[in-house]
């Protein structure tokens, strides 16, 4: 168990209907999983008179189409190294100026459907073009340089190990590796024009 980070690509013209349909979001996420989509579709009643007089579901009006092109729903995961890469990117817990804060903050939220930690959060091919920028010149001498595991541990990054015996454990050797998968996936988003979808599960 744990909290683990996924990036999926998604054009821009998917991320207004997935904005327009909130739980659409489910068939980026978990497209094995239709019932997924379904289920966030049909709100239950929650009040007492509906559990009491067995009032039916009522589902969310208009639904959207999903039609999905080349290079749309290619995912990556940091698994959970994405606090330790947020940190070094931000040096902060949960803050951080844009668009190097996108792994925690920035994005615009998919509604209020529970997709693990809270809802995904969508950035548009501009935004991704941004970050693409914004990572270009960090390296990992720059990363090197911010891994601090004593303040790591003092602010909680996740998953707090910062302070082991790097010969033992090499969290920040994990973090580079992952940081370069990260920096790659952004950049084919890039070049594909696509728009990105972060959740935390």
């Amino acid at each position: 168990m744990g909290m683990y980070l996924e990036l999926y690509t998604l054009s821009d013209e998917n991320i207004r209907r997935v904005s327009a349909d909130p739980p659409l979001i489910w068939k980026v996420v978990a497209p094995d999983d239709p019932e997924a989509y379904e289920n966030a579709r049909t709100k239950k009643p929650t009040g007492f008179l509906a559990r009491l007089f067995g009032r039916q579901s009522v589902t969310t009006p208009q639904r959207e189409e999903l039609a999905l092109r080349d290079g749309e729903v290619v995912d990556t995961e940091l698994g959970k190294a994405w606090h330790g890469i947020h940190y070094l990117l931000t040096q902060t817990e949960c803050e951080g100026e844009e668009p190097l804060n996108f792994l925690v903050s920035g994005g615009t939220p998919i509604g209020d459907v529970d997709v693990g930690y809270g809802p995904a959060r969508a950035f548009t091919a501009a935004e991704v073009s941004a970050i693409r920028e914004a990572l270009r010149p960090i390296d990992d001498a720059f990363l090197r340089g911010r891994f601090n595991p004593s303040e790591m541990m003092r602010l909680g990054i996740y998953p707090e190990i910062w302070d082991r015996d790097p010969a033992v454990d090499d969290t920040l050797g994990w973090c580079l590796e992952c940081f370069s998968s990260l920096k790659a996936f952004i950049e084919t988003a890039n070049e594909r024009n696509m728009g990105l979808v972060i959740r935390i599960c």
